[in-house]
């Protein structure tokens, strides 16, 4: 039956490109049904399908796999719990209006209502090549991943209910108005930044959003004299491998086709990826003699994370330059600025994410240009210009997101009592004071 259908599409198409040019030749109008209109394109969907699968797969299990390793035995729980508590209410809240402002008009910052509830969506339904409910559902599973990536900030000593009030709040006035800003055809866009899959939507949103939580939920007890190593690098590494395969459909799926910029993204995801392991290990090998298995699985998701801006305009050679450059600037953010600053983002997120991030946003612009082996600017934007535009979505970014970030600790704070667990909970750990279960049995 495929075949047959296979057979007669061919041979339909045959006769129409066939047709258009006796047409031509002859001087004869071209009919209606030759006119270019949207049409469903199965390759891309198929493709599309098996990106959002990817990217889903990236939070659960592949987010908690890695939070959850990095944490303490009595935590682990309590962090796999957030991570499948923000794939259930994202979804909801997504569905319910998060669509709607971030991917309708409206103005430069926030879209409007006219999709709330996902009004007129049909089974035909297009957006662009492939139907809009996957496109919608694709974008669905970044709005899962990105405020489950800010709960490893403060992981081991937040309240399940505050984190869940602070996240409702983050989520509808912040991610979603960075969206329409990025994607949306809002401000950045209209500045003719580059961000292909996130740097600004997904990294720096959430890294900044991280820190601000941190600093003002405060350090975990007895932090940094006691030692608080991860209870399962094992867990950890096997997490970290998990985002690896999941982020080809996070940064190749972001071209919404089947296409030479999918692949292209692709390529370049591994190739920063793997340049910011292998820069990392030196380092550590350099300045303490050998390298860990830690920091080479925190160096894959900073080199992924700073590719993800440039995933769709960068050559090789610039995810070389991303990759290594995220390395080496992470580094120095998970260690000695944490430590000269001393606040304690337990997992590191803004270190690799809010970092990472920036450093992905900011050499975009350099690293799309032709001379870097790059798809090419604008014929309109010079290297400057396109990476003043970058600093400038990185700016309004940070400062949006921080400001959203302490009203919504705030009020978190106030509805729950104190967002913080009491001295005595911590130390019980969160998945026996939250949850009353526990992730081993001795």
């Amino acid at each position: 039956m495929k075949l047959f259908r296979k057979t007669r599409q061919s041979a339909w198409c045959g006769w129409r490109t066939y047709s258009l040019g006796l047409l031509s030749l002859l001087g004869t109008a071209v009919p209606a049904w030759a006119e270019e209109t949207a049409t469903l394109d199965s390759g891309d969907t198929a493709w599309m399908i098996t990106a959002t699968a990817l990217v889903l797969f990236m939070t659960l299990p592949g987010l908690a796999l890695f939070y959850g390793g990095l944490v303490r035995t009595k935590n682990v729980l309590s962090v796999l719990g957030q991570c499948l508590a923000m794939a259930g209410v994202m979804t909801l809240l997504w569905i319910i209006y998060g669509y709607s402002y971030a991917a309708t008009e409206g103005n430069a910052i926030i879209g409007d209502a006219s999709k709330l509830f996902l009004k007129d969506l049909r089974v035909d339904s297009l957006s662009g090549t492939i139907p809009e409910s996957v496109f919608l559902t694709f974008q669905m599973t970044f709005a899962i991943i990105t405020p489950a990536l800010i709960v490893g900030a403060f992981a081991e000593r937040m309240k399940f209910s505050a984190m869940l009030i602070f996240m409702i709040i983050w989520f509808t006035f912040s991610y979603v108005p960075i969206w329409h800003m990025a994607w949306g055809g809002g401000l950045f866009a209209g500045w003719g930044v580059l961000d292909f899959a996130g740097g600004t939507v997904v990294h720096i949103n959430a890294g900044v959003a991280a820190l601000v939580v941190c600093v003002m939920i405060g350090s975990r007890t007895g932090y940094p004299t006691e030692p608080m190593r991860p209870h399962s690098l094992v867990l950890t590494v096997v997490g970290a491998g998990m985002l690896w395969v999941g982020w080809f459909g996070f940064n190749a799926g972001s071209e919404l086709a089947a296409d030479g910029t999918a692949g292209m993204a692709l390529l370049v995801t591994q190739v920063s990826t793997a340049t910011a392991v292998v820069v990392w290990m030196l380092i550590e090998w350099l300045r303490h003699g050998k390298p860990s298995i830690l920091g080479m699985a925190t160096a894959a998701v900073a080199g992924l994370v700073a590719i993800t801006p440039a995933s769709g305009t960068a050559g090789p050679m610039g995810a070389i330059l991303i990759g290594a450059a995220s390395a080496f600037l992470c580094y120095l953010a998970a260690t000695t600025i944490k430590r000269s600053f001393g606040y304690d983002d337990s997992l590191d997120v803004f270190g690799v994410h809010g970092v990472g991030g920036i450093v992905g946003a900011i050499l975009t612009g350099l690293c799309a240009a032709e001379f870097m082996g790059g798809a090419g600017l604008d014929e309109a934007m010079s290297v400057a210009a396109q990476i003043t535009e970058q600093v400038k979505s990185v700016i309004v970014t940070i400062i949006w997101s921080g400001v959203v970030s302490v009203i919504a600790y705030f009020v978190a704070n106030a509805l729950t009592g104190g967002a913080r667990i009491s001295e005595e909970g911590e130390q019980q750990g969160l998945d026996l004071t939250d949850h009353d279960e526990s992730g081993y049995i001795a």
